[in-house]
């Protein structure tokens, strides 16, 4: 068994899927769009086959995300290496993103970084 793919409502469907993109070298498909709702969506698949569905509709309520709260927490990448953990981490960092922790050793042996991505939706970067 194996996760499918994960989805997530985000407010601003092409900016979303341009950071996933841009940061994360995801291949998008193209939009669905159910003209009925006003549902759209795109999946996002990185390079290992996992998949992300963003999704944007009319009406989806769009509370704070508090980085300490239940729930979802982060989404993690593995990147490959701690060279490129530093790389993408100061890549986001110049371009205006919060980097909340890292890049670090944790205590359980991770190497890692956390940014607060787009909608303030946390990323984790890891080996």
């Amino acid at each position: 068994m194996h996760i499918e793919h994960i989805a997530m409502y985000v407010n601003n469907l092409e900016t979303t899927r341009d950071f996933f993109v841009k940061y994360f070298q995801a291949v998008s498909n193209d939009c669905y769009h159910n003209p009925t709702t006003g549902f759209r969506s795109y999946f996002l698949t990185f390079e290992d086959g996992a998949r992300l569905e963003i999704m944007n509709k009319p009406g989806v309520e769009d509370l704070e995300k508090s980085l300490a709260r239940t729930g979802y927490i982060h989404i993690a990448f593995s990147v490959g290496s701690r060279e490129k953990v530093d790389a993408l981490t100061e890549k986001l960092k110049e371009d205006g993103f919060q980097v909340v922790s890292g890049p670090r050793t944790t205590g359980d042996g991770y190497y890692e970084s956390c940014v607060v991505g787009l909608e303030g939706n946390q990323i984790e970067i890891t080996v």
